[in-house]
């Protein structure tokens, strides 16, 4: 929880904002986020009739779905599902965020992104919302690598829809247990820019500079980003 301020409540207060806003909705949401994550999609439910979550590995499936079936051994995300009451100003209403959100995701599903199609080969329906938490920062090697993978990614988005990414600014790497992974670094006009370049208009962006100290992960700043696709 050292991550806290930057990981769980920055995305899940924006998130919250510019789905309460009302000018991201529709009814399908495809979700491919770092690891077994779920705390960003509270708000989502709300909004969206069908969750679909993609996941790089058959571990991170599990861990999903064994939370969304709540059985044992299961993460408990109840401090996330608090805070998302909260957000909503329904503090009381707890357990009821967490079985809606449980609800509302009908497919956990591997991705690949080795592949043109990443969820080959399953077809998935044009997602009216496409949203990711730090998966591209870490599973991208340099700039021409980031935007070979945000290309496919943004595919799984129809015309009209909105992305929304959330990452890191200027980081190295990750410490997981003994090992260290490399983190693609970028600043904030890069980001801006691929988007562009890919025929997206930039709809919100709001950066939050480091709130902690650890030497877990080395990153100066938090963003996050919606844009709508144009083609």
């Amino acid at each position: 929880m050292v991550f806290a301020e930057d990981s769980l409540k920055f995305p899940m207060m924006n998130y919250h904002y510019v789905f309460s806003s009302g000018f991201v909705k529709g009814d399908v949401l495809i979700d491919l986020s770092f690891g077994p994550i779920i705390h960003h999609l509270y708000s989502a439910c709300d909004i969206f009739k069908d969750l679909i979550i993609l996941k790089l590995n058959e571990r991170c499936n599990m861990e999903t779905g064994r939370w969304k079936d709540t059985r044992t051994g299961a993460f408990t995300w109840n401090h996330a599902s608090a805070h998302a009451a909260k957000l909503e100003g329904k503090s009381a209403e707890t357990q009821d965020k967490d079985e809606q959100l449980k609800t509302a995701i009908s497919h956990v599903i591997s991705c690949d992104f080795e592949n043109e199609n990443i969820t080959y080969p399953v077809e998935l329906p044009l997602a009216d919302c496409v949203t990711s938490l730090w998966i591209l920062d870490v599973i991208s090697k340099d700039e021409e690598d980031y935007m070979r993978n945000l290309e496919k990614f943004s595919k799984l988005l129809r015309p009209g829809g909105h992305l929304i990414l959330v990452g890191v600014l200027n980081a190295s790497y990750i410490t997981a247990g003994r090992e260290t992974f490399h983190v693609f670094g970028y600043d904030e006009s890069f980001v801006v820019n691929a988007l562009q370049k890919l025929g997206f208009v930039i709809d919100y962006c709001a950066v939050q500079r480091r709130k902690n100290e650890s030497k877990l992960l080395d990153y100066k700043a938090v963003i996050f980003i919606t844009a709508c696709k144009t083609k």
